[in-house]
C-alpha cells in the first residue's frame, strides 16, 4: 500500500489479499491484485494523485468481480470447483473432472 493511505484502504487492502491467497492464488500475485484493486478505487474516488482514464471511466473493481464470478456460460472453472472441494475436504477430488466435482459439491 502506498503511505499515508486511509485505514479503510488498508483494510480493503487486507481483505483482497486473503480472499485471493484463499482461491489459492501465490502471495506475490495476492499481493498484486489487491494492490491494483485498492489503487484502482482510490483513483476513482480521487484519493491519488493520479489517474488513468481506465480507472476513472470503466466499472467499479466490485462490480466487475461480481460479474465475473463464476456465473459465464460453463460456470466456475476447474480450479475453482477442486479449491472449494479441498476446502470442503472431499475425498478422492484429485482423480475428478470438472463434471464429477461439479456433482460432488452439489453444484
Amino acid at each position: 500500500m502506498p503511505a499515508g493511505s486511509s485505514p479503510k484502504r488498508e483494510r480493503q487492502y487486507e481483505h483482497i489479499r486473503k480472499s485471493a491467497r484463499d482461491r489459492g492464488e501465490s502471495a506475490s500475485r495476492a499481493e498484486e491484485i489487491a494492490a491494483r484493486t485498492v489503487n484502482k478505487e482510490r483513483a476513482r474516488s480521487g484519493e491519488s494523485k493520479t489517474a488513468g482514464r481506465t480507472s476513472t471511466e470503466d466499472m467499479s473493481s466490485g462490480r466487475r468481480g461480481g460479474l465475473r464470478s463464476g456465473k459465464g456460460s460453463q460456470g466456475p472453472t476447474y480450479d475453482q470447483l477442486y479449491a472449494e472441494a479441498k476446502r470442503r475436504n472431499i475425498h478422492g477430488r484429485s482423480d475428478m473432472d470438472k463434471g464429477r466435482l461439479k456433482r460432488a459439491l452439489g453444484k
